[in-house]
């Protein structure tokens, strides 16, 4: 089988909310996680604007993709995120914004810093302690040790710790 060359992520965390706000009016939104199906991938195509091939993700053996939407508008996914279970810790392969949470124009803001909060809280369920790994673009480095708190260790690899993981779980998903 060959290997998959290693890219790193490209994402950038606007703001860490609750949930999700509206960048016009400031609202605050409820959201939920689920695991994306068979008929969301429909939907979420490069054709549809979005950048990855969600498809092969959620074909990947090992790997599951999750989505997220507002409660109360479940079937408008906000964004995606692609996690695989490492021997101590999840690795985030992907995570992408939905195209109209992109840019200038944005609708929510949010968007990822849930997606990878819940990347975290899947860590602690699976008993890795929080820990998510994931590689970055060099030039990202610095905003992900900012926003998030993650530890550099080397050839653009990341880890959210436990104790940044905490803060991110207890910050979008509270008791």
């Amino acid at each position: 089988m060959a290997k998959r060359k290693l890219t790193g992520l490209s994402f950038e965390i606007d703001k860490l909310t609750r949930s999700i706000e509206n960048v016009v009016t400031g609202d605050s939104f409820p959201t939920v996680v689920l695991p994306l199906t068979r008929d969301d991938l429909k939907t979420v195509t490069r054709k549809n604007s979005w950048l990855f091939n969600w498809k092969k993700e959620f074909k990947t053996q090992g790997r599951s993709v999750f989505k997220l939407t507002i409660v109360d508008n479940p079937l408008v996914i906000q964004g995606l995120l692609c996690l695989e279970p490492g021997t101590d810790h999840v690795v985030m392969h992907l995570v992408e914004s939905a195209p109209f949470n992109l840019g200038r124009n944005k609708v929510y803001a949010g968007v990822l810093g849930n997606l990878v909060a819940y990347g975290c809280k899947r860590s602690f369920e699976l008993g890795f302690e929080g820990n998510l790994a994931f590689i970055s673009k060099t030039s990202l480095i610095a905003h992900y040790e900012a926003t998030l708190n993650a530890i550099h260790y080397g050839s653009g690899r990341m880890i959210v710790n436990t104790a940044a993981a905490r803060y991110l779980v207890d910050k979008y998903f509270p008791q």
